[in-house]
């Protein structure tokens, strides 16, 4: 295995970004036996590159030929290298614009210059990124100076497309990273308007750690007979990872959190479904004393960078996501990745839990469970072929799961149930007590969901200490003289709140029938 010193790319806006170092298992093949020229081969060895991986051994061969191919290995196998060496290779410098790689997260994007920045120059390759979250001017300048290659996400492309700031009708090697998500139902309008500009005579690389079949359908479709390149472990999952499964239900995963970050040490990912819940969670680590930043799509590119590199260094033991940062985001010596919510999609499971046991070391994956993410366990368990060893710490009766949410939505939470993590349906009773009941208990100061609603924007701050005025905050335990890693009696309750009306619309619903 290799491992290069320490790279950092100076990204346009001034951020820096690490190219991933971490050790990489290797074959023991040369890059001078692939066919990449001298020039290439001096650079490669002067970075550290002893040995190709796995994947690169058998794509660089195929993409030096000009094949189309699908090229399938787990996170963490050297799959970047494996197209930006080939690229390097190929391209010359001065002939316009020639390569397109499309990748579905800025993170990527970035990465992936870092390399063709260092791989390219050779040959003085120019390569400009289009990503969103930062200003269009400099990059619109980058454009006009006629770049080799353009690395962009398909969000900020299309709106240069649309602007006439780019012109495709040259492109001779096309490359989508994680084509899976890139093939998703939330990108494909934008990757089929984009490759309705590329020509139709070019070479079309695609790279993931998994590719379902329904998606590798769509894939082909935009191919010429490609080559299948798939050295995925069978089980799916990377190597190395030790499953863990704790049956939890909704209103005790806060509790049950803090007990396991207090147990288990190390570099944390921690994964959450919602921009909103990974601001609330990232708040209440912070104030139970945890090293904790927060990754997520609301946040500036400069907050995202700055996030990244503040627990790649160490400087946070604990890093809450949304699944922006599952894929292709390669920070090394994670020891722990938590599904703080269970993913809808069970590749999005294979892409987080990769985040650890990176080339041959171990790694710990932790997934809490509710009842209505038992659908969701059910398509892990069959798509990564095995059983999740469960811990039950359910303390209230067992509840029957809804059936589980179709592939694209985006739910996580059943029709018709409350937004909030207590379970029940809006209007039923809950604990027992009428809603009345339940209003009067607020009022005395019990408190209410600990987790935000989604739709109703940013999440009040939590308060640690005693409720003031009326209501209890957010955040605080449920039981005042009740230990927070005891999840036995976390109460949880929640009321209907009545929609404003005005003076109008009241006279109306008053006026007798």
């Amino acid at each position: 295995m290799w491992c290069p010193g320490e790279l950092f790319y100076k990204h346009q806006c001034m951020q820096t970004v690490a190219i991933p170092q971490h050790p990489v298992l290797t074959t023991d093949q040369t890059f001078a036996a692939l066919g990449l020229s001298e020039p290439i081969l001096r650079l490669v060895q002067e970075i550290g590159f002893l040995h190709p991986t796995p994947i690169q051994a058998a794509v660089i061969p195929v993409a030096l030929e000009g094949r189309d191919l699908i090229g399938l290995a787990e996170t963490g196998s050297g799959k970047t290298a494996a197209f930006a060496l080939p690229l390097a290779e190929r391209l010359t410098h001065g002939q316009g614009l020639r390569g397109l790689i499309l990748s579905p997260t800025r993170e990527i994007a970035l990465q992936t210059k870092a390399f063709l920045d260092l791989f390219g120059g050779d040959h003085h390759l120019s390569t400009v990124c289009l990503i969103g979250g930062v200003k269009m001017g400099p990059q619109i300048h980058g454009l006009r100076r006629r770049p080799d290659i353009v690395v962009a996400t398909p969000g900020r492309l299309y709106d240069h497309l649309e602007r006439g700031n780019v012109r495709l009708d040259e492109i001779e090697a096309l490359v989508l990273d994680e084509a899976d998500h890139m093939l998703d139902l939330g990108f494909l309008p934008q990757v089929q308007r984009i490759l309705q500009e590329v020509p139709d005579q070019r070479q079309t690389l695609m790279f993931s750690a998994t590719m379902p079949p329904i998606i590798e359908r769509l894939a082909q479709r935009f191919m010429h007979d490609p080559v299948v390149i798939d050295i995925t472990p069978e089980g799916k999952a990377a190597q190395g990872i030790s499953h863990r499964l704790y049956l939890v239900d909704p209103e005790n995963k806060k509790a049950l959190i803090l007990a396991l970050l207090r147990q288990e040490l190390g570099s944390t990912l921690v994964f959450i479904r919602r921009k909103s819940d990974a601001e609330w969670l990232a708040g209440v680590l912070e104030r139970e004393g945890h090293p904790v930043e927060r990754i997520h799509s609301n946040l500036s590119q400069g907050q995202r960078v700055q996030a990244l590199q503040g627990f790649r260094e160490g400087e946070h033991r604990i890093l809450v996501a949304t699944d922006i940062a599952a894929r292709g985001i390669d920070v090394e010596g994670i020891s722990h990745v938590v599904n703080y919510d269970l993913p809808n999609e069970p590749e999005s499971y294979v892409h987080r839990i990769g985040r650890t046991a990176r080339a041959g070391a171990s790694g710990i994956a932790i997934s809490l469970c509710d009842a209505d993410e038992m659908p969701y366990l059910r398509s892990i368990e069959k798509l990564i072929r095995m059983s999740l060893p469960a811990t039950d710490r359910r303390t209230g009766p067992v509840r029957t799961a809804q059936p589980a949410t179709p592939a694209g939505h985006n739910r996580s939470r059943p029709k018709g149930q409350d937004r909030h993590r207590g379970g029940e349906r809006q209007g039923q009773p809950r604990n027992g007590q009428p809603r009345n009941a339940q209003r009067n208990a607020q009022r005395n100061g019990q408190p209410n969901s600990t987790r935000p609603n989604p739709n109703r924007g940013k999440p009040k701050p939590a308060h640690s200490g005693p409720a003031r005025g009326h209501h209890a905050r957010a955040g605080q335990p449920a039981v005042a003289d009740q230990p927070i890693n005891d999840i036995s009696r976390v109460a949880f309750l929640n009321r209907e709140i009545e929609p404003r009306r005005n003076s109008e619309q009241r006279r109306i619903a008053d006026r007798p029938e």
